[in-house]
């Protein structure tokens, strides 16, 4: 019986990556995303399509992340796996400048939609029988310090962190593993102005280092293959050379 999956953020970069990595390694996986048509297009990208399926919907939305996963059970009877990797950033911002839209649409996705897919995930994870799944957030380095100019990230990414140790407390009487992956420059066409120069901590502009995509998928898959009775509360994988750890 094939383990069921669900990818949010899967239409592309690091998403659709690992929800590949999922199908060839047979899984069932559900690609969630905003746009049905980017979803298709993913999942017809792998050789492995037909264990692939698309569910669009709005993670900011309460009631639409419930039909969701109503849908799922529905459908799948249980859920093995959630990766909650959906996310937004934003320009660099002083925080005097950030306009409270802003604040509120950054909020929404990264913090909100991470915590209604959860609690989702984990309720059904808790009465599906047998009992028991695995939970992975996408959290960031910015978990752990955050870059110039980016508070709104940054604070949603470490509130994931909070999110991610309560889980983690919660599920232990249900086999629910809940464990965080922290990534630091992958590159892809989101990172690219990385290599031309991102602001550092003194004020300069500098190019950083990044890695590939593969780096993430592999740390990713060693997580998501792992038995329910071992879990990795927070994995950190990050470009060798990037200025993370240091005095800035």
């Amino acid at each position: 019986m094939k383990k069921i999956a669900l990818v949010t953020g899967a239409g592309s970069g690091i998403g659709k990556a690992c929800a590949h990595a999922l199908l060839k390694d047979g899984w069932q996986v559900i690609f969630v995303g905003r746009r049905a048509d980017v979803l298709q297009a993913a999942i017809a990208a792998s050789p492995d399509a037909a264990n692939g399926i698309a569910m669009p919907a709005d993670l900011s939305n309460e009631a639409e992340v419930k039909a969701l996963f109503d849908a799922v059970k529905a459908k799948f009877g249980r859920l093995d796996l959630l990766f909650n990797n959906a996310g937004i950033s934003l320009p660099y911002t002083l925080p005097g400048d950030l306009a409270g839209d802003d604040w509120r649409r950054m909020v929404d996705i990264n913090l909100s939609g991470a915590f209604y897919c959860l609690s989702a995930a984990f309720k059904l994870m808790q009465t599906q029988s047998p009992q028991g799944g695995r939970i992975i957030n996408n959290g960031s380095i910015s978990a752990h310090v955050p870059r110039p100019g980016s508070i709104a990230y940054a604070a949603t990414k470490h509130a994931v962190s909070g999110l991610t140790r309560a889980a983690s407390l919660d599920g232990r009487a249900f086999g629910i593993a809940v464990g965080q992956i922290d990534i630091g420059n992958v590159t892809s066409d989101m990172t690219a102005k990385m290599t031309h120069g991102v602001p550092q901590a003194d004020g300069s502009i500098k190019p950083e280092p990044c890695m590939d995509i593969s780096a993430v998928v592999d740390t990713f898959m060693g997580m998501a293959r792992l038995p329910l009775s071992a879990n990795v509360l927070f994995t950190t994988v990050m470009a060798t050379g990037m200025p993370f750890v240091g005095r800035g």
